[in-house]
């Protein structure tokens, strides 16, 4: 991932295998915070409240402030059997903000280390094969207030970094909470602030 853009899944996708009649659901998606991740997860298991286990791993995008955030659970499979190899598919794609979980049904017949790693491996990545791998901008969130008559400035700064409008307020006091690429943030920053009128909050 370079500092600008990164890979990530376009939507919610499944999949499946089966091996020795344990069933291996796998449902992969687009995330961007770890609320998201846990009522994603909550869902899941409400839905699949039968399964013996629900196994899971997300990587998260590096933030402001933030190391990449990432997490392997084995969901009650024999230590690095299940998470790691969902975790591993997650990173040969070298995808972020994106959670596969998987969620084995048991069939009676014990596969064996080896045997679960091929399983939550292969689920996952089929979750991954029906999905669109996308190319995403990383970008900040930046929030300033302005006088009216720093409109026009305010604008031809929005328009030459191409910044996005994420939220705007018109009043006496103008707001504007704008997405900014993650490399231009600080220039576009003392671009602002050089504009009369503009306050950074």
């Amino acid at each position: 991932m370079d500092s600008d853009h990164y890979r990530s899944l376009a939507k919610a996708s499944e999949g499946f295998y089966r091996e020795k009649g344990s069933k291996f659901l796998s449902f992969a998606y687009p995330v961007e915070t770890e609320e998201e991740i846990k009522d994603k997860l909550d869902s899941l298991k409400k839905q699949y409240h039968d399964a013996r286990h629900h196994c899971y791993a997300f990587v998260l995008k590096p933030e402001e402030g933030r190391e990449e955030t990432y997490r392997a659970h084995d969901g009650g499979e024999p230590p690095h059997t299940a998470g790691d190899p969902i975790l591993n598919q997650i990173r040969s794609f070298q995808l972020h903000d994106t959670l596969i979980v998987v969620v084995r049904y048991f069939g009676g017949t014990k596969l064996g280390v080896s045997g679960l790693i091929q399983a939550y491996k292969t689920a996952a990545a089929d979750a991954i094969s029906h999905n669109n791998i996308i190319e995403k901008v990383m970008r900040q969130s930046l929030e300033i207030q302005y006088t009216y008559p720093a409109t026009s400035e305010v604008v031809q700064v929005i328009q030459r970094y191409e910044l996005t409008i994420e939220a705007q307020r018109y009043g006496e006091n103008c707001y504007y909470k704008l997405g900014a690429k993650l490399r231009q943030k600080k220039e576009i920053i003392d671009q602002l602030q050089q504009i009369k009128g503009v306050r950074m909050l």
